[in-house]
């Protein structure tokens, strides 16, 4: 890749040319739509990843003791983050295992700590509160969320309703004007 983006203009560019794919795509909601976001194109990308991960590292709160990563695309970001910052890392199921060790996060001792999630996207939030309540039930401390892109529609992020947080490299709207 010749060009290495510096400010998150740029790199909203060069994630929206990579991500957004054209053609006839089936959502989850059964709607057919022309236009598809396949986010999983910049966590695969080893050079994406690790430049949306260094805009992710000055956004971590102070306190962070622990970076939680959400499955799946959560996953690969927190561990460059991890590797960038040397802070520890969990993996964080959509639920508890019901085999094995049965847990909700896989990695680190996070019980007592102040756990940071990380996401790939965030449009309604859902994951994340889901993650932050269970985390809480398992004595961890969280407060804020980092994620790469935040595609909420205003006012559909309701997250600082159960005391979170969102702190976001990039909006739906600076990809949408990376496109002009």
């Amino acid at each position: 890749m010749g060009l290495v983006p510096t400010d998150i203009r740029e790199l909203a560019a060069v994630i929206d040319s990579t991500c957004r794919l054209r053609g006839q795509f089936t959502l989850r909601s059964g709607l057919v739509t022309n236009e598809y976001f396949d986010k999983y194109r910049f966590e695969a990308d080893p050079h994406l990843l690790r430049l949306v991960a260094e805009h992710m590292v000055p956004l971590l709160p102070a306190d962070t003791q622990v970076l939680g990563g959400l499955e799946l695309g959560g996953v690969p970001i927190a561990t460059m983050v991890s590797s960038l910052t040397g802070l520890p890392a969990i993996f964080v199921r959509k639920e508890a295992k019901a085999y094995g060790t049965c847990r909700l996060a896989e990695g680190g001792d996070f019980t007592g700590r102040t756990v940071t999630l990380i996401e790939d996207i965030i449009t309604t939030g859902g994951a994340v509160r889901n993650a932050a309540v269970a985390l809480r039930a398992l004595d961890a401390t969280v407060h804020s969320v980092v994620c790469a892109i935040d595609r909420s529609e205003p006012g559909a992020n309701t997250l600082h309703e159960v005391g979170l947080t969102t702190r976001s490299v990039m909006s739906k709207a600076d990809l949408d004007d990376a496109r002009r």
